[in-house]
């Protein structure tokens, strides 16, 4: 698909934001990924384009960061941390059980493309370990059977909430949150539990704070 003349738009509008014009790449490549369901070489040349750079240079961008994908995603994207804490708590259960329902492996997509799997190395969410992602918002404390389950529904199109965030949107919607955060979602569901907080209750109830850093060296 070609870009559109709206989107390079808005790519351009990206671009002004920032004082160096090419600080604005990786939302621009997610704004890609919102219109194409991946970075293709149109988008790729769009980007070098308002940006008045090679097209080397974005796909040396787009290649380097795992978020970025070259083949089309399909609706939903699906990660699943199977870093250590997480890999020691199930992840890797998790992610054989959505493997085998999806018929997918690795950064494939499932036979019907509506589903990307994704093992990630870390969702920074240890405290819920283990965790997946749906279109990159939190399910924690997942089972293989909960994390069929979660994309069971998707797949009949049920509504499902995140733990913490919103409710799951697609891709191509998350994507385009990437590219413009202020989407008016952030206060959507609960950003953290207690759980979350408990070493900073403890800390509070035993008294205890972090050491002062002297003057000047902050």
């Amino acid at each position: 698909m070609t870009i559109s003349e709206i989107t390079r738009n808005q790519m351009r509008e990206l671009a002004a934001r920032y004082p160096k014009s090419r600080s604005a790449l990786l939302p621009m490549l997610h704004l890609v990924q919102s219109v194409e369901d991946e970075v293709t070489t149109d988008g790729i040349n769009a980007c070098a384009e308002v940006l008045g750079i090679t097209s080397a240079e974005v796909t040396a961008v787009a290649s380097f960061y795992t978020m970025y994908k070259r083949k089309p995603v399909g609706k939903h994207h699906i990660g699943v941390c199977t870093n250590t804490l997480c890999g020691l708590l199930g992840g890797d259960a998790v992610f054989s059980a959505l493997s085998e329902r999806l018929g997918a492996k690795n950064n494939e997509s499932s036979a019907d493309g509506e589903f990307w799997l994704e093992r990630i190395e870390c969702q920074a969410a240890c405290t819920h370990a283990p965790v997946m992602t749906v279109d990159w918002e939190f399910m924690d404390d997942v089972t293989p059977a909960g994390a069929v389950e979660v994309v069971d529904r998707l797949a009949r199109g049920e509504r499902v909430q995140s733990t913490r965030g919103p409710v799951i949107r697609d891709f191509r919607a998350t994507e385009h949150t990437l590219a413009y955060p202020l989407d008016g979602l952030v206060n959507e569901g609960e950003a953290v539990d207690a759980k979350m907080l408990v070493g900073l209750r403890l800390a509070k109830e035993r008294g205890m704070s972090a050491a002062s850093v002297p003057a000047g060296e902050a």
